[in-house]
């Protein structure tokens, strides 16, 4: 039902926008005039459109024996987004598992991870129930939106992704949610990714909350933030008979984390990125409360058993020192337990759970540092 409101206001709105003042054709039944649309938003408008023209011209060029490809791809019995982007095809191809669940980050990171196309050709991908997926697939794949199936998809893709650019192994850089399955996926086929890279790393998903509360806490007073501390004490410790504890936990680590300063940016970015717009910002919003109300009730039991001890590959985590959403001591008491023919836990001093988006070049130079010895 949300669904259905937003797009049909949306569609009302996109469709009255090339002519301001100017009431388009009769509401169907009514023979009333739809509403016009007043001559600021048609402003807004063109301008968006314009800044879509010059995004498009300055970051969606392809260089010689470069690679721009945005197409859906047949992946588990669904048509699925999928960019490749790359200045140079004979780089490694690096595929960036999304978080959230459902948090897309094909719409706005043209910006942030232009400077890794140098380096790498980068493959994102609108995982199912999200983004462009879930608006050509429609809500009713929701019972398919499974760990389990997400994962087979990420084979597939994968298998994909070596076929068609003739590369024997990629590389796996993994988000939040998005470490979920791309530990799962080098754990089943390990002979076809050169090395796991995860940030905003999930640990044990039963203790997450608590060991979050008493790092924000412990966070809070060592800066001296009173009203941080406070309202942290007055929640208490989870588990929660209310969503209120929950939610003060998320405005101290979004705050702490920079988040709060981040994340309404990356709307600005979905609004003028190529190919981007309202529908962008739409589809990501319904793909977020699709994807969460599937998958939230199947992570929130996982363990550190679960996702796996033994790895037959390099496994690397980045990891922000001050994230307080995935807690860094729980990922590198994880970590600590797991064998991999190398391994390294490396941290972003300033970073919190976006450090791979706010501190895009560092996370980069730590990233190539960890992989140049492999090549």
């Amino acid at each position: 039902m949300r669904r259905s409101r937003f797009l049909t206001t949306s569609a009302s709105v996109t469709a009255t926008l090339g002519s301001p003042g100017v009431s388009r054709a009769a509401a169907p039944h009514t023979g009333e005039p739809l509403q016009t649309v007043p001559d600021h938003y048609a402003k807004l408008e063109a301008f968006l459109s314009f800044l879509q023209e010059r995004n498009t011209s300055q970051y969606a060029r392809i260089p010689a024996g470069g690679i721009y490809e945005e197409s859906y791809v047949r992946i588990g019995g669904i048509d699925q987004w999928v960019t490749i982007h790359g200045d140079n095809q004979a780089n490694p191809i690096l595929l960036f598992v999304h978080g959230g669940p459902g948090d897309v980050t094909n719409p706005w990171t043209f910006v942030l991870f232009r400077s890794w196309r140098r380096h790498f050709t980068i493959v994102q991908w609108d995982q199912r129930g999200a983004g462009k997926t879930l608006g050509r697939s429609g809500p009713d794949i929701a019972p398919t939106i499974t760990i389990d199936r997400m994962v087979q998809d990420g084979l597939e893709l994968t298998e994909y992704l070596c076929s068609k650019l003739r590369k024997p192994k990629i590389i796996v850089v993994a988000h939040s949610f998005g470490t979920i399955l791309g530990l799962l996926m080098i754990g089943k086929m390990p002979d076809r990714y050169v090395a796991y890279i995860g940030t905003g790393q999930v640990a044990d998903s039963t203790k997450n909350y608590s060991v979050a509360y008493a790092e924000l806490l412990r966070y809070a007073r060592a800066m001296g933030n009173i009203e941080a501390v406070e309202e942290l004490m007055r929640a208490g410790p989870p588990p929660y008979s209310s969503g209120t504890g929950y939610q003060v936990q998320r405005k101290w680590s979004n705050a702490f984390e920079g988040a709060d300063e981040f994340l309404p940016g990356t709307i600005g970015l979905k609004l003028t990125a190529p190919g981007g717009g309202v529908q962008a910002v739409v589809d990501e919003a319904d793909g977020e409360l699709l994807s969460a109300n599937g998958l939230v009730p199947q992570t929130r039991i996982l363990t550190e058993q679960d996702l796996g001890f033994d790895f037959r590959l390099p496994v690397f985590f980045v990891q922000g020192a001050i994230d307080f959403t995935t807690p860094t001591v729980a990922a590198r008491n994880y970590f600590n337990l797991i064998s991999a023919p190398q391994k390294a836990f490396v941290t972003i001093p300033s970073g919190g759970h976006f450090s791979v988006f706010i501190h895009c070049d560092a996370f980069l130079n730590r990233v190539v540092g960890l992989l140049r010895p492999l090549q």
